[in-house]
């Protein structure tokens, strides 16, 4: 039985670019993927879940018969607490990963610079020709790196500032009786 194979030029770019960075490439991809898989999940939570956790902690707020007592601040901040934990769920991850993609890409920079000094010692010349693949494993995955840790700060950044919002109005819609 013949096997039929697709030609697909995105998929051949994508496998020549993950052979011009080197091993290290790889990783950076997986980490990037997970981080993104993170950002996701906070957003569907953002954008779904957490106004069913926010409406439960008012829920709980309102059906409580005093609202003046240091027993009641108590509980309020409670409430919060657990909704803001909710909110933050992840986001330390998300930003260690932001963190570590440029590492990853700076291991990817020493790694490929290790290839080309032994291209080096082993020719014993400065031929340019083969030290280009050593000198492209030390530069793409510092790239891959950066634009990664780039993409991740920005949503890290508009997911902070959600959470801060979001916990805001939560303070907003739990009253204290004066």
């Amino acid at each position: 039985m013949e096997t039929l194979y697709f030609y697909l030029p995105a998929a051949e770019s994508v496998r020549d670019f993950f052979e011009l960075g080197g091993d290290v490439l790889l990783l950076i991809a997986a980490l990037t993927l997970v981080m993104w898989a993170l950002i996701f999940e906070r957003l569907f939570y953002l954008m779904r879940q957490h106004r069913h956790t926010t409406a439960e902690a008012v829920a709980a707020w309102r059906a409580r018969g005093e609202h003046s007592s240091w027993h009641a601040h108590q509980i309020r901040e409670y409430l919060i607490s657990c909704v803001q934990q909710e909110l933050e769920r992840h986001m330390l991850v998300i930003k260690t990963c932001v963190a570590l993609c440029p590492l990853l890409g700076l291991l990817g920079t020493v790694t490929g610079m290790i290839e080309v000094f032994e291209v080096m010692a082993l020719s014993g010349s400065g031929n340019p020709r083969s030290m280009a693949a050593g000198v492209s494993k030390a530069t793409v995955p510092t790239m891959a790196g950066m634009v990664a840790a780039l993409s991740g700060v920005a949503m890290s950044a508009y997911l902070q500032r959600k959470v801060s919002n979001e916990r805001q109005l939560l303070s907003a819609q739990l009253p204290l009786a004066q």
